[in-house]
């Protein structure tokens, strides 16, 4: 996940996705996941107080601010380099059962944030992200 200023996605040099200020979620399923995950991974990007408040302390969250959510599904974050250097996918969920993971996301995310843009799923997409800081943040379900 990444605050930003502004991101977008592009197909085919067709815009399918932008936000001004919000949260760029970059979206990996791991095989076995499930509702859990997927209610644990809404709840933080809603809730994540990722953004300052005027003392410059971040203590605000995405509804605070007003921001919005871009989703952008990217498997290859479960890319494993631990032997080896081409990466291994083995532990990403299947496309057909990733691709309904993300829509469901996205169905909960769209219950609780104003406004949700997504990706295309499958597609080979150019994603332009202007991070606000940096501030990236790693979230592992798993990790809980």
């Amino acid at each position: 996940m990444q605050r930003v200023h502004a991101g977008r996605v592009e197909v085919a040099s067709e815009v399918v996705g932008a936000i001004e200020r919000g949260l760029v979620a970059f979206v990996g399923a791991q095989a076995g996941d499930g509702d859990a995950d997927l209610d644990y991974v809404a709840r933080k990007l809603v809730e994540l107080r990722v953004f300052e408040d005027d003392r410059g302390k971040m203590s605000r969250c995405l509804g605070d601010v007003g921001g919005a959510l871009l989703v952008v599904s990217q498997f290859t974050l479960l890319g494993d380099v631990s032997r080896g250097n081409r990466p291994s996918f083995t532990a990403a969920m299947p496309p057909a059962e990733a691709e309904v993971f993300l829509e469901r996301l996205v169905a909960r995310l769209r219950q609780r944030v104003g406004r949700v843009e997504t990706g295309r799923f499958g597609a080979d997409m150019r994603v332009v992200v202007d991070n606000d800081g940096p501030v990236t943040i790693w979230l592992d379900s798993r990790a809980r």
